[in-house]
């Protein structure tokens, strides 16, 4: 079940500076997700798309998940995480720091979790944010992936 932060305004992020926003459902990353994510980035290696080779040739014995594909999940599942309200629109800013730690292997649930490392207020009436993702996949002991991303909400 998520965890849900509601921060009431776009002034009011700051004061969530430090702290958890929660925790995401979990979501299925089946072959079929993978194989979209390779038509739509023109990446179609093997390793993600070709179940019987990977069967066969793979360390993990299946196909894998395209490391971007756990990391483009992220507005999605920060959807889940945390509303601002009176926010008039987002801004995905570009993210650092990103590690790709495990892969994701076909048919395993992946969620994610999210904290605010930084908040401050820039011209035209925006809250430039900096939040710490990290990705879960169910029944592994380290996360599949961990970021710092940035977005900017606006009033």
């Amino acid at each position: 079940m998520p965890v849900q932060t509601t921060i009431p305004s776009v002034s009011a992020i700051r004061e969530f500076v430090g702290k958890e926003l929660g925790v995401s459902d979990w979501i299925q990353i089946d072959q079929q997700r993978i194989n979209d994510f390779a038509q739509a980035t023109d990446d179609h290696q093997w390793i993600h798309c070709d179940a019987e080779r990977a069967a066969r040739e793979s360390p993990f014995g299946t196909t894998v998940a395209h490391g971007y594909l756990t990391l483009a999940l992220a507005p999605t599942l920060l959807r889940e995480i945390v509303t601002v309200e009176g926010m008039t629109s987002a801004l995905n800013a570009g993210c650092e720091k990103v590690r790709l730690s495990t892969p994701v292997l076909a048919g395993a649930r992946l969620r994610m979790s999210a904290s605010l490392a930084n908040a401050r207020r820039i011209p035209g009436s925006g809250m430039r944010t900096t939040l710490s993702l990290t990705f879960e996949i169910e029944g592994e002991e380290k996360p599949a992936c961990v970021a710092r991303v940035h977005y900017i909400y606006f009033d």
